[in-house]
């Protein structure tokens, strides 16, 4: 279904061009019922991106990172952030992308991903698609420590929790991020589904 014809953009102005795009848009969009009602949103363009879930069925394992998000920390998180590898697509394709990001930030190596779904993260304010891949690793596949890119700021850590001790996690709240959840749950119903992977 198109809403194309529902739109009418009246005016953008770009508000910050800084790291990334933020825009002020007023358009007029044509109800359910008939009626043209004038809006004025912001949006934040980051561009795409790309995550991935790593995962060893033999040892019931899955690769997370930890590390420091200031936008976390502002709204009250005092800890480092669990997450899936994940970064922005650039001019990449999402599988290209996402075996990069691996790389840099795990120092694992993998050649074989699947795209399992996309999805907008925060739909209200941020332009970004999301990619989300799931691909198997074993230890052979590391050639590198990782940690990230420094000059980007990053400092990144690895972890390997059984997805018993990851859904634990969630559970408990020491798991916090949107994209890795997700893809956990993912795991949980389709990668481990064939034994128990109860929280």
């Amino acid at each position: 279904m198109s809403v194309a014809d529902r739109i009418r953009v009246e005016q953008v102005t770009t508000l910050s061009d800084d790291w990334y795009v933020l825009k002020k848009t007023t358009f007029s969009f044509r109800r359910t019922d008939g009626e043209w009602q004038r809006q004025s949103r912001e949006t934040y363009d980051r561009g795409n991106g790309a995550t991935i879930l790593l995962y060893d069925l033999q040892r019931r394992k899955v690769l997370l990172t930890r590390q420091f998000r200031y936008p976390a920390f502002v709204n009250g998180y005092d800890d480092l952030l669990i997450e899936t590898p994940a970064g922005l697509l650039d001019k990449a394709t999402p599988e290209e992308r996402i075996k990069a990001e691996v790389e840099e930030e795990t120092g694992y190596r993998v050649t074989d991903v699947s795209q399992v779904f996309e999805a907008f993260m925060s739909p209200g304010s941020v332009t970004e698609r999301l990619h989300f891949f799931v691909g198997a690793y074993s230890a052979t596949d590391q050639v590198s420590e990782g940690g990230g890119d420094p000059d980007e700021g990053e400092d990144i850590e690895r972890l390997e929790p059984t997805i018993e001790e990851a859904l634990r996690m969630i559970a408990d709240g020491r798991i916090r991020d949107g994209k890795t959840i997700m893809l956990l749950q993912y795991a949980a119903l389709h990668l481990f589904k064939d034994t128990a992977c109860s929280p």
